[in-house]
């Protein structure tokens, strides 16, 4: 067990670095709690790494990955819209900073566990669950994983504390929006025309709602600034 598990650590370590998941996790780290999107990478790389011992030791097959691949494109593409949206919180809504809190910890879990479904690490922890002991390579590739996301998540957060804010969430939903447009391509090489045309029209409804959305909520505080701009009649 013990030499599967150093095994999957070192193979999987090294396959993170560079790898678009390392990406994500420093690009989460400029914009939430770094704590808060450690957790939620943990808890998604467990089960994902779950998912593929499973598959590769007791099953020996793999999964199709195509859908899973357009669906965290689309997640990407909403975390891009939403950071471009902006985070601005009255004393309200300080109060529910907490809830804030949960809700980016699903949201992250949710996108990286469907990011992770057909990539590289997966295939990897597939292939070495296939002749090592199933263990200690789920133990050691979520390790390793988590290892080399944690070097990402330590920068983002380095940076997001130099950076002025708005810089961060145009730099982040920029590339929030490139993981988007990469990750669908991947799931739509080689895919049918009504698959293609249903991601299509997905993304041009997510964008425009998107769009509109953000177009309100930019407006109405440019409406309450100018009204508290104003001086008080007497």
């Amino acid at each position: 067990m013990i030499a599967a598990l150093l095994l999957s650590f070192g193979v999987i370590f090294v396959a993170e670095l560079g790898d678009k998941s390392q990406l994500m996790a420093m690009t989460y780290a400029l914009r939430y709690r770094w704590w808060v999107v450690l957790a939620a990478i943990t808890v998604a790389t467990t089960a994902v790494h779950a998912v593929s011992v499973f598959f590769g030791h007791f099953l020996g097959l793999s999964i199709p990955t195509d859908l899973m691949s357009v669906l965290a494109g689309l997640a990407m593409l909403i975390f891009g819209l939403w950071t471009l949206r902006g985070d601005h919180l009255d004393d309200d809504e300080s109060s529910k900073a907490n809830r804030v809190g949960a809700s980016v910890f699903f949201a992250v879990m949710s996108a990286f566990f469907l990011a992770e479904l057909g990539d590289k690490t997966m295939l990897a922890t597939i292939t070495l669950s296939t002749g090592h002991d199933w263990l200690g390579v789920w133990i050691g590739s979520t390790l390793g994983m988590v290892a080399a996301d944690a070097l990402a998540i330590g920068i983002g957060a380095v940076l997001g504390k130099h950076l002025p804010e708005r810089t961060i969430a145009i730099g982040a939903a920029v590339l929030f929006f490139g993981f988007a447009a990469w990750l669908i391509a991947e799931g739509l090489i080689g895919a049918s025309a009504p698959a293609i045309a249903a991601t299509v029209s997905a993304t041009v409804v997510i964008v425009g709602l998107g769009a509109f959305y953000i177009h309100r909520v930019h407006r109405s505080e440019h409406i309450t600034e100018d009204a508290e701009s104003r001086p008080i009649a007497r």
